[in-house]
């Protein structure tokens, strides 16, 4: 029965999604504690990270370094890679 579950959860792409949605705990790590303070990892679309910025300096500095914090990622995440990171400044309210 167990096998026949995660069958089904693999073949529709739920294992995976499960898999991707670890980086919302591994962000900190990943980014480090400076970055961490200023960014907050919004949620996941299918294999899109979204990471939401608290400033537009920020956010223009960390856009520049996409590419890196992508690969940062999938090493974490090896069996279920994001495909692109993508920042938005943070609303005030």
């Amino acid at each position: 029965m167990d096998t026949l579950l995660q069958g089904l959860l693999e073949q529709h792409g739920v294992t995976r999604q499960i898999e991707r949605h670890r980086v919302l705990e591994l962000w900190p790590e990943i980014v480090g504690q400076q970055l961490a303070e200023v960014t907050r990892v919004k949620g996941l679309d299918e294999a899109a990270l979204f990471v939401e910025v608290r400033s537009s300096a920020w956010l223009n500095e960390l856009s520049m370094m996409k590419d890196a914090f992508l690969e940062r990622v999938n090493e974490r995440l090896e069996d279920a890679p994001i495909e692109r990171i993508v920042f938005v400044l943070a609303e005030t309210a």
